[in-house]
């Protein structure tokens, strides 16, 4: 006895303190006295800190091995407690001890000892040292928590609290080293490529409930499952693993967003969890409301990426690809900005035009049914995408989309079926643009780079394709939702509660600009031998809508001359088919009434009622839209009662005090050849109706009747001959030409009489004087008080005298 005495009189102090903290009976636990202690005595002396440390791991290995789990434990609870009392900076190597006595434990087969490891690590993880270690590694931790996240004990409690250890070591291993740069890089790809995973496959066997696409949620998860998340943690490991992978992507810099993306795409690869794609959806909107918002577009960068490795895939797994990416993509639109926005959009059109290139076989309509699906799902990313965009973001889309449309340049597209299918898959996007589109300007609204492509587009001979161009125009051009009260042409206006407000400065200026143009348009499109009965009621309603939303002077005589142009085309044109002639004439009576109630004009609105009438009474059949006796109706046997009279709606503005003006070349309205007259004189004139587009103004007349300007050559005609012979024509015979020409000129003028030349300018000058007395002829006309005439009358003195005549075109 003296000998042991003495013996244990010599062993160390810190020995002596860390034996006597262990009961003699396992069962009354941790001796608290002799803890405190130690305790006491470790903090008055940090540098036998890492003695301590190393002689309790020795003992736990001893415990362990011995099997003496009861003595185990009461080591780990001293160890926690010494490593949450000391912040030495001698702590460092007290952690090397602990972190070996941890992995013992999880390298033990009992679940116990392996749970309580567990909890010693997220203990050890939520303590901040003072000074970083930078040899120490995380791999085995990381491996091993891993592991314990895909435990399939038989017994369903033990194996929760397995997966429940695995998941909270895992997020003390991210907390521990992800806000250090300095210690192991957790982003390192052969880390994330067990971290993630492992969430993934706890979250996956979650509740049905928990996995729900309720969009609503400011978080991603429903109201009831948000208010009982904190609960959830202790007992639902799909619980704590979607917290740990919000935690996780929320502290995902920019350069490691795609770590941790990458392994979430190979995850629903290998098991298939695309289709159906719930999970994937959850997935998704988890990470797209954890990352940091100016990030979050990255995701859906890396979406795409996927999406493009993918396209072998089968369609139904890239159409939920395209599903997932409609359901985030809005989280990620208000964080875009600049050219993020194109790549997406561009990126989203090159899927949909390689998915209408690709050669599937007809007779595989499985294959053909998946691929439209596909399709149809990018378009509806496309339109989610736009739907959260600023609207000046609205408009840079449509109109990259239309100037990637086959048949929006000078021609229709070639007559392939994959390139005739393309157009109108992005006149379909466009079209799911515009939808999200709320117009203020037109101007903003219908630039001209948008709307010039847009009504080539509206000529060409895919009738589908006309109508999709119209409706396009209606979402464009109706500011307070009336298109869907305008998509039937009807008499009864009083009935449709339109909502018209009044004409801005701006509007008018649009329509000065480019409202006759359109109309010319529709008036064209009418005109095509394959119009259908879609074409005719989607045209009516750009046309009412133009009457709706640009309700000035102007478009009242221009819509008046489109709607006696209407009943032009009805009454002369044979190879439309008969009922489409009548549905023209129906068009032409309801947008007078409609223009003659938006502009409260009464005695049009008198006039068209009693046009109106005589149909009810004698020819019903040109106000039933659906008439199906059509075919045995001739245009001739209409009674001019029952038609527009051109006079009559002249003498109904003079009574009205409206400008009749513009209605003068009424006669032959709204042909080709006054498409662009209209709009190039409305930007260089001020308002005026007066129509000076039947003045002929072609080369061989303009040219040589102004001075300085004459063609040179008179007698060469421009041809595609003569410019082909000039190109192909080598440089130094055509210069030649032209110096013995120049030299016959200066051969005339020299030797001929004076005479002879004063005639030849004479004949000249007869012909400008002809063309200016022709135009001054025309302005003369106008009503007085024109701000222009009074400025001619002002100036007339100065005008140079031309003729007798001219001066007595400004007499009134």
């Amino acid at each position: 006895m003296g000998c042991c005495g003495c013996c244990a009189a010599l062993r160390p102090r810190y020995k002596r303190l860390v034996d006597n903290i262990f009961p003699v009976n396992p069962e009354d636990g941790l001796v608290r006295s002799n803890m405190d202690k130690l305790t006491f005595y470790s903090m008055s002396s940090p540098e036998k800190l890492d003695r301590i440390g190393e002689y309790l791991a020795q003992r736990v290995s001893r415990d362990i091995y011995r099997h003496r789990n009861p003595m185990v434990i009461i080591a780990m609870e001293a160890m926690d407690q010494l490593l949450v009392a000391c912040h030495a900076q001698s702590l460092n190597l007290f952690v090397e001890s602990f972190l070996k006595t941890v992995q013992k434990l999880l390298e033990t087969t009992e679940p116990a000892l392996q749970i309580l490891a567990s909890q010693s690590f997220v203990k050890f993880a939520n303590i901040e040292e003072d000074t970083p270690s930078y040899h120490r590694r995380y791999d085995f931790f990381v491996s091993k928590f891993a592991s314990l996240c895909h435990s399939n004990h038989p017994e369903v409690d033990v194996l929760n609290s397995l997966r429940l250890a695995g998941l909270r070591g895992i997020q003390g291993v991210v907390r521990k080293t992800v806000s250090d740069d300095l210690v192991e890089n957790i982003w390192e790809p052969v880390h994330m490529d067990k971290i993630v995973p492992s969430l993934l496959y706890n979250m996956q066997h979650a509740r049905p409930r928990r996995i729900s696409n309720d969009d609503n949620s400011p978080n991603g998860l429903p109201e009831e499952q948000v208010d009982s998340e904190n609960t959830a943690l202790n007992i639902d490991p799909s619980a704590l693993a979607e917290n740990c992978l919000r935690e996780l992507v929320g502290r995902a810099s920019f350069g490691n967003i795609r770590s941790v993306i990458k392994p979430v795409f190979k995850h629903l690869d290998l098991h298939e969890l695309w289709v159906p794609n719930d999970f994937a959806i959850y997935t998704f909107r988890v990470i797209m409301y954890s990352i940091q918002v100016q990030y979050s577009y990255a995701v859906v960068e890396n979406l795409m990426m996927h999406l493009d490795t993918s396209s072998r895939s089968r369609a139904k797994v890239r159409t939920s690809m395209a599903n997932v990416l409609a359901k985030i993509i809005a989280i990620a639109a208000g964080e875009s900005v600049g050219p993020s926005v194109l790549e997406i959009v561009n990126s989203l059109l090159k899927h949909l035009k390689q998915s209408i290139m690709s050669a599937i076989p007809i007779d595989d309509k499985e294959a053909v049914t998946d691929e439209k699906h596909f399709q149809e799902s990018l378009i509806s990313a496309l339109a989610e995408f736009a739907y959260h965009l600023p609207d000046y973001q609205k408009i840079e889309i449509m109109m990259f989309i239309i100037g990637g449309t086959p048949g929006t340049g000078k021609s229709d597209p070639e007559n392939v079926p994959a390139e005739t299918l393309l157009q109108h898959m992005l006149l379909k996007c466009l079209l799911k643009v515009s939808h999200k589109y709320k117009s203020t300007n037109f101007s903003t609204s219908l630039p001209l780079t948008f709307l010039d492509p847009l009504l080539r587009t509206s000529l060409v001979q895919d009738a589908y394709v006309r109508v999709l161009v119209q409706e396009i125009l209606h979402c464009l051009l109706d500011r307070h939702d009336n298109r869907s009260k305008l998509k039937k042409p009807s008499v009864d206006i009083c009935d449709l509660n339109l909502a018209i407000d009044k004409c801005s400065r701006a509007d008018s200026l649009f329509y000065k600009n480019h409202g006759s143009r359109i109309l010319v348009n529709l008036s064209e499109s009418l005109d095509l031998n394959n119009v259908t009965r879609e074409n005719i009621e989607a045209i009516y309603c750009t046309a009412a809508l133009i009457c709706v939303e640009l309700a000035t002077d102007e478009m009242l005589v221009d819509i008046l001359r489109w709607a006696l142009a209407v009943q032009d085309v009805a009454l002369t044109n044979t190879m439309l088919h008969p009922k489409n002639r009548l549905s023209l004439h129906v068009i032409a009576i309801s947008i007078v009434t409609l223009a003659s109630h938006t502009m409260s004009v009464t005695t049009l609105i008198e006039y068209s009622s009693k046009v109106v009438t005589a149909r009810n009474g004698s020819a019903p059949y040109l106000l039933n839209f659906n008439e199906s006796s059509a075919e045995s109706i001739q245009q001739d046997s209409i009674s001019p009662e029952c038609l527009l009279d051109f006079n009559a709606i002249a003498d109904c503005m003079k009574e009205a005090g409206r400008d009749i003006m513009g209605m003068i070349p009424l006669q032959g309205p709204f042909n080709a050849n006054q498409r662009y007259s209209w709009a190039d004189s409305s930007v260089n004139q001020p308002s005026s109706f007066t129509d000076l587009s039947n003045i002929n103004l072609d080369g061989s007349e303009s040219n040589t009747s102004s001075p300085g300007l004459a063609r040179r050559y008179a007698e060469e005609e421009v041809t595609f001959e003569a410019l082909k012979k000039v190109l192909a024509e080598p440089v130094e015979s055509r210069r030649e030409a032209e110096y013995e020409k120049r030299q016959v000129i200066c051969e005339k003028f020299r030797n001929a009489p004076f005479q002879q030349l004063v005639a030849s300018s004479q004949s000249k000058g007869d012909v400008l004087n002809d063309t200016l007395n022709q135009i001054l002829t025309r302005i003369s006309v106008l009503p007085c008080g024109q701000p222009e005439l009074n400025a001619v009358q002002h100036n007339n003195q100065s005008l140079p005298h031309y003729g007798n005549n001219f001066p007595d075109l400004f007499v009134y």
